[in-house]
């Protein structure tokens, strides 16, 4: 057996992780533990909760979560499970409750999480002890994260970085034209290094590559100093009132930066045209082209003049991962009238698809017993690199010594 140290420990900087990392039942549940239960996680738009009462439930690992709105408007997150013999009490993906009821024995809890009634439990029962556990939970400008630790590692930092960057787009004022949601039968890793290149996407995404450029200044870490082109874009949205500079944190959990489409490219579309008549946001001009932006471990985002798209990655099993993407337009948006639904979401549809199975053959791959890692582009795939880097370092710094790993 080894342990994970070691597996981390022989690791040769520039090429591909180990096949245990992508395969191994003991790594994948470490990465919950010691990532996804530890760290904020993008959970949902806040837009899908318009009035009190209205929930959506997400499930990470072992953790079942309810996220709902409050009678007083605050949005507030609890572990889905009753404090009376732990049934699950939404079952339902989304909804809207005037109080969460256990279906069980109907315990009832007030959307503050508050435990309202319980039958017949005794003089010496007191309800306030028996209250939803809560999950933290903080809106960021129309975006929810949730983090399942008993102490949230600090939000605000994140927060205050990406609120300018993101308050253009308006997403309070957003609702859902449209979502998705598929299994893509790999490692959540190899979902996040085959978004952090566009090496693969000449071959793979012609839809996509209509608008999206595969400059790999675009989908990299920049080194040295920026394009005179992508400067020149990024100038020009500042001064529109619109943060743009290309901003990766320090410890590298984070990007932003609004990147320009193709040249005469608006939105992604299979003619480079906007998709929404009515604009989702506040962009001075059509071609402001896409605020991207990561947080690992959970999502990559893109905020565009018309609309909006939101991607969450939620891992399975050691070779199953389910990316979410929701489309998203202005609350006042009519289908139809300001926006063809197809034409909206088809770029995204295929590429997605088209994703699911690079990855799924990427993940056939590295299960062959003869799989070596391969060594990565210093061109084409530095955000690999900088994810990879990102991944290795966080599970190192945190993982007990102890901490054991597959053969």
């Amino acid at each position: 057996m080894n342990s994970i140290q070691s597996l981390l420990a022989r690791r040769i900087p520039g090429y591909a992780l180990e096949q245990a990392f992508y395969t191994d039942p003991q790594v994948f549940q470490a990465d919950l533990e010691v990532i996804h239960y530890r760290d904020w996680l993008f959970a949902i738009p806040a837009c899908e909760l318009v009035k009190a009462g209205d929930y959506v439930t997400y499930t990470v690992g072992a953790h079942r979560v309810v996220i709902v709105r409050g009678a007083d408007n605050q949005i507030r997150a609890f572990h889905n499970t009753c404090r009376h013999r732990g049934s699950i009490i939404c079952k339902a993906a989304k909804g809207n409750a005037p109080k969460l009821v256990c279906p069980y024995h109907q315990w009832t809890y007030e959307l503050d999480g508050s435990l309202l009634w319980a039958r017949d439990m005794g003089p010496d029962f007191d309800p306030k002890q028996h209250g939803l556990k809560t999950v933290h939970c903080r809106e960021l400008a129309g975006l929810v994260y949730i983090c399942l630790a008993d102490n949230a590692p600090d939000f605000d930092m994140f927060a205050n970085t990406a609120r300018p960057y993101l308050e253009p787009h308006d997403l309070g004022n957003a609702k859902v034209a449209f979502e998705s949601s598929i299994i893509e039968k790999g490692n959540w890793k190899l979902v996040w290094e085959n978004n952090r290149e566009c090496y693969h996407c000449g071959g793979n995404h012609p839809a996509l590559c209509r608008t999206f450029p595969d400059d790999p200044a675009v989908t990299g870490i920049e080194g040295g100093e920026t394009p005179l082109h992508m400067q020149a874009h990024f100038d020009r949205c500042e001064a529109a009132g619109m943060p743009s500079q290309f901003y990766l944190h320090d410890d590298g959990q984070f990007r932003m930066a609004r990147m320009p489409l193709k040249e005469g490219a608006q939105s992604y579309t299979m003619d480079g045209k906007s998709a929404v008549r009515r604009w989702l946001g506040r962009s001075p001009f059509a071609d402001a082209g896409a605020l991207l932006k990561f947080h690992y471990p959970t999502t990559w985002n893109h905020f565009l003049a018309d609309h909006s798209i939101v991607f969450r990655v939620t891992p399975i099993s050691p070779t199953e991962t389910e990316v979410t993407t929701k489309w998203l337009v202005h609350k006042d948006a009519v289908e139809g009238v300001d926006y063809d639904l197809k034409r909206l979401t088809e770029v995204w549809i295929a590429t997605n698809d088209e994703d699911r199975q690079v990855v799924e053959d990427n993940q056939l791959g590295i299960n062959s017993p003869t799989y070596l890692p391969g060594p990565y582009s210093p061109t084409q795939e530095s955000g690999v690199l900088q994810f990879v880097d990102w991944y290795c370092n966080t599970l190192a710094g945190r993982l007990a010594p102890e901490t054991i790993a597959a053969e």
